[in-house]
């Protein structure tokens, strides 16, 4: 199965607008931990638990983050059409 010319654009377009989701999930989970904002890197760091903790949060955030990349880019697609 070969992918047409038009169909590698729409997922490069995708997968480029994941991938700055993807790092602006890590940048803000990252800087949620480094100023311990709510007790989360006390609470993982105290927790038996801590590494998964700290692995789904990153997960929920890498999800979340990915998809309102996504989003925006299909969204900024749209023509005014007056």
């Amino acid at each position: 199965m070969t992918l047409q010319r038009h169909e590698r654009d729409v997922l490069g377009f995708l997968a480029r607008h994941l991938i700055v989701g993807v790092v602006g999930g890590l940048l803000f989970g990252g800087l949620m931990i480094y100023f311990d904002i709510a007790h989360l890197r006390t609470l993982a760091t105290e927790s038996n638990d801590g590494i998964l903790t700290l692995a789904l949060f990153f997960f929920g955030l890498i999800v979340t983050f990915g998809s309102l990349g996504m989003g925006v880019g299909i969204m900024s697609q749209a023509q005014d059409e007056n």
